[in-house]
Order: structure tokens, then C-alpha cells, then sequence
């Protein structure tokens, strides 16, 4: 397929997930295997299940991959609203998040498409 690390959008989850990082290394140790724990995976999951599609021989597995993504991006926004609701993260930085969430998401859809159109 494509070299992954060219694609804007996999820059883009990349970005998201190292901000993540930095945004959970706050929270309470109670969370160190919860909550901070599953956003670090989900947001990981978008850059590697990008880079996996883009390695698959064929449209369609690239396809499935992506869509594998856009589920991770839905994971993140959803813990990022928990983070926010039980007073881990600022609504600030909660919205800043899922705004970068929601542009990733908006991307992989853009890629799916253009994917699509060849299958």
C-alpha cells in the first residue's frame, strides 16, 4: 500500500496520542491501570491500526483496519469525557482532546473513501 508515516492522518494520531501521554501522566495512581491505562491504548491503537492497514496487500483489509481506527478515536473521546465528568482532566483540556479526536476521525473517514473508490 503506502509508507503509514507519510499520511497525514497517522502524523495527526500520532500528535493525539503523545498528547495523551502527557495528559494522563497526572492522574492518581488508583488510575495507573484504569482509566489512564484505556486511553493510552485507544489512543496508541488509532496510529498502529492505521500503520497496519497501510501494510495489508489489499483495499479491502486496509479498509478494515481504518475502520478498526475510527472505533479507537470513538474509545478515546469517550474516556476523555469520563476523565472530564470524574474531575481527572480539566474541561479544557478535555475538549482541546477531543477536538484533535474528532479531526483524526474526520481524516480516517476522508481516507476510507478515497480507499473505497478503488475497491
Amino acid at each position: 500500500m503506502s509508507d503509514f508515516r507519510r499520511l497525514e492522518v497517522w502524523q495527526a494520531a500520532r500528535t493525539l496520542t503523545r498528547e495523551i501521554y502527557l495528559s494522563t501522566t497526572g492522574f492518581p495512581d488508583a488510575e495507573k491501570f484504569g482509566l489512564a491505562l484505556q486511553l493510552r491504548r485507544a489512543a496508541n491503537s488509532i496510529g498502529a491500526n492505521i500503520a497496519e492497514g497501510m501494510g495489508r496487500p489489499s483495499d479491502r483489509d486496509a479498509l478494515r483496519f481504518l475502520g478498526i481506527a475510527t472505533g479507537s478515536a470513538n474509545e478515546v473521546e469517550q474516556h476523555l469525557v469520563v476523565a472530564h465528568d470524574v474531575g481527572l482532566m480539566a474541561m479544557a483540556r478535555s475538549e482541546e482532546l477531543i477536538a484533535q479526536v474528532q479531526r483524526v476521525r474526520r481524516m480516517l473517514a476522508g481516507l476510507r473513501v478515497k480507499i473505497s473508490s478503488r475497491v
